[in-house]
């Protein structure tokens, strides 16, 4: 089970900084959305994974750590407020720039990378 976890998160990681390192704002954000999922699974597994730990001490031999479970539950809280936030922001670049590119240049198309080219 751990290896699928770590897997998951491994993957989640990895999606996450490709779509950050992308040009275009909405990507950005998927990307950083992916990277703090990522985040809130590797802290949750730090709290130990346990099938039927309690949550309250003294009704069980075995108790799952309640730190990373709260700690989870404010990085989601925080992460969403974040994510609406970074949202509006784009969408106001989006209206203010005319393009959704993250320095507000748009790329050259290829025939005039080449045309710019061949004047050098």
């Amino acid at each position: 089970m751990e290896e699928v976890y770590a897997l998951c998160v491994g993957v989640l990681t990895t999606c996450g900084v490709f779509l950050t390192l992308r040009g275009r704002t909405f990507s950005v954000v998927m990307g950083l959305t992916l990277l703090s999922y990522a985040v809130n699974l590797f802290l949750f597994s730090s709290g130990r994974l346990k099938l039927d730990g309690a949550a309250v001490l003294g009704q069980s031999s075995s108790y799952s750590d309640p730190l990373p479970q709260a700690l989870v539950l404010t990085a989601i809280v925080i992460g969403f407020a974040m994510t609406a936030f970074v949202v509006i922001l784009a969408m106001r670049s989006r209206a203010d720039q005319g393009n959704d590119h993250v320095d507000g240049n748009t790329p050259p198309s290829s025939s005039e990378y080449s045309r710019h080219k061949r004047k050098s």
